[in-house]
This record gives C-alpha cells, structure tokens and sequence, in this order.
C-alpha cells in the first residue's frame, strides 16, 4: 500500500508541474500512474478471484454464478479506472458515459442471477 501511494502522490506532484509547462504531458503521467497501480491492484483482484472460488467450493453455487460476479467485479474495476481517467483530463462527459455504459453491462450480466432468483423464490412459495 506504501509503495501505491507513494506512486500515486509521486505522478500528482509531476502532473501539477508538468500542467504549467506543458498541459497534454500532464494526462500522459497520470494514465501512466494509474496503469502502474492497477497492475498492483491486479495482484489483490487475483486473491479476491481465489477466496470467491473458495468460497464456491464449501457452498454448492453454480461456476457460471461465480464467472459472472468476477465479471462484474472486473467491470467495475476497469469503468473507475477509465473514467477517472477521462475526468483528470477535463472530459467529465465522457467519463460519465464510460461509468453508464459499466451500469448497463452490469445488468445485463446479472439478469440471469435475478431469474433465477425469481424462480427459486416462486418454488418456495408454491
């Protein structure tokens, strides 16, 4: 976590000197830095994807379940990113359409989870 900051704090300091001298170097550094954390973060997202995996072989849950949360977790992930990206250059417009375009992909990753749970729910009460 040390060195992530670090990195982080780093690339926003040279960002804000390069932004005067020269502006379009500035995105450049801070694309970088955020490709260099989200390497770090890769190795935390691969832990996350073992315990889920762990955690679907005490529970009887079926790997398409745990394939399609992976999915959405990576979806999430990979939208922040690119949509913070976009905001630290000025283009909050199309950060905001990268973050909607995650929501959608999200639920239509998860409208065979909500089926499923529907019709487990109507088993039960018939």
């Amino acid at each position: 976590m040390v060195a992530v900051a670090l990195i982080g704090i780093g690339a926003a300091l040279l960002a804000l000197q390069l932004k005067e001298m020269k502006p379009e170097y500035s995105g450049y550094l801070a694309l970088a830095a955020g490709i260099l954390i989200f390497a770090f973060a890769i190795s935390q997202i691969h832990l996350i994807v073992e315990t889920i995996h762990k955690i679907q072989s005490y529970v009887n849950l079926d790997s398409g379940y745990v394939g399609t949360l992976i999915k959405i977790i990576g979806i999430t992930y990979i939208a922040e990113f690119g949509a913070d990206v976009c905001r630290d250059c000025g283009y909050n417009a199309i950060g905001g359409q990268i973050e909607l375009f995650a929501k959608l992909s999200i639920l239509v990753l998860s409208i065979p989870i909500l089926l499923a749970l529907l019709d487990t729910v109507t088993q039960l009460i018939q």
